[in-house]
């Protein structure tokens, strides 16, 4: 579960983390109003949504009076950035930046083990730093019980080359970034950037926050978290149908069963496609799991044909206790229930149990929409192929 802006600003907020005030608005008069009560002069106005390059996108502005601040709040509110729609704006004054760092505690699923990662270059992307400047960014492993104590604070600031004057002020607040991260059952803690002001205080600017859903049990209070806005709008509708959908920002749909063919299968895609004009990407990951009834099927593809970057559908299916004569008749029977709605090429591969007859099935239904393909590879470059284009 991902958090929004404001939701991490009161995480850390409520652990001790020093951290800016933030209020959250609706509507542009709501962040007049906000303004108001700041009582700055200088705001900056951040929209508040599920996604990265925020400020590429139009969605961080700077404002100095509560004219500018309604003008710029009506600017960000509604603009669609990467899939997601602006509905809430989050207003903080304006902060008096002498250096940026960056700081995150993360879940390391390939060693079994948490991470901690620190650089004194702040506020660009971190993985272009990683590729760019390796030797910038400090990487810890941490004990899963003790974390990051105090002796572990100070190794992690004295590596990352802070100057010894701020090493105490620094380190205080990465322990308590810690706490934050071991009590809400977090997978991920980043603060990108993490500053000292002029006056040498130390701050979380930004935070992202990725809590464990199966923790939510613990965790009541983590409602609200579901029911505030920034998801993206095909995210909920998904949600509704329990469907494991995750919106991308590619023009090839995507829709396997088994969290691993459909990782493999966006690796697939991003591969064929990188070569080709406009370089089609995934659009989503869409894990039908073991079921893929006409019902499953019809909403999956009215899903990811509902969304206008999507150019082409590649259905990626292994037949296993679902056969593949259960899928190909899914899919046709999809298509019938959808009728004028299923506008899109669809490139299908299907393998494993009983994969003759599901090739057979979908012969047959001969519809001009779905192209069969042997293996996965040529069915990704296929899809990449009419989702180039369609561009």
């Amino acid at each position: 579960m991902d958090l929004l802006e404001f939701q991490a600003r009161d995480l850390f907020e409520s652990f001790g983390v020093p951290v800016l005030p933030g209020l959250v608005a609706s509507t542009p008069r709501e962040a007049r109003e906000a303004y108001e009560r700041l009582g700055t002069q200088v705001a900056v106005v951040k929209a508040q949504v599920r996604v990265g390059g925020r400020g590429k996108a139009g969605g961080v502005k700077l404002a100095r009076s509560a004219d500018e601040v309604e003008q710029v709040a009506s600017e960000i509110l509604g603009l669609d950035i990467k899939g997601h729609v602006v509905e809430q704006v989050m207003l903080s004054p304006g902060a008096d930046i002498a250096e940026e760092y960056y700081f995150s505690i993360l879940l390391d699923r390939a060693n079994g083990s948490y991470l901690a990662m620190c650089s004194t270059e702040g506020g660009m992307d971190i993985e272009q730093l990683a590729v760019e400047r390796p030797e910038a960014l400090v990487k810890l492993p941490l004990h899963p019980v003790e974390g990051v104590t105090a002796e572990v604070a100070a190794e992690i600031v004295e590596k990352s080359g802070f100057p010894e004057g701020d090493r105490a002020a620094v380190g205080a607040v990465l322990e308590k970034l810690w706490v934050a991260f071991r009590n809400s059952d977090a997978t991920l803690v980043e603060v990108n950037p993490l500053v000292k002001t002029g006056s040498g205080q130390v701050l979380a600017l930004d935070g992202k926050v990725t809590l464990d859903a199966n923790a939510s049990f613990r965790h009541p209070g983590w409602d609200a978290y579901e029911a505030s806005s920034g998801d993206v709008d095909l995210e909920r509708q998904a949600k509704e149908l329990d469907l494991n959908y995750v919106k991308l920002d590619g023009s090839v749909g995507i829709i396997g069963n088994g969290a691993g063919l459909v990782m493999s299968t966006l690796d697939v895609v991003a591969g064929a496609g990188k070569d080709l004009p406009g370089s089609p990407r995934p659009a989503n990951f869409l894990d039908i799991g073991g079921g893929a009834s006409s019902t499953v099927m019809a909403n999956g593809l009215r899903i990811i044909m509902s969304d206008p970057q999507v150019k082409s559908v590649f259905v990626n299916v292994f037949g296993g206790i679902t056969a593949c004569n259960d899928v190909a008749h899914g899919i046709v029977t999809a298509l019938e229930v959808l009728g004028d709605e299923a506008k899109l090429p669809i490139v299908v591969r299907l393998d494993g149990n009983a994969v003759e007859v599901g090739k057979a099935i979908l012969e047959e239904a001969n519809h001009p929409l779905i192209t069969v393909e042997s293996t996965m590879d040529g069915a990704a470059s296929a899809a990449a192929k009419l989702a180039s284009e369609r561009n």
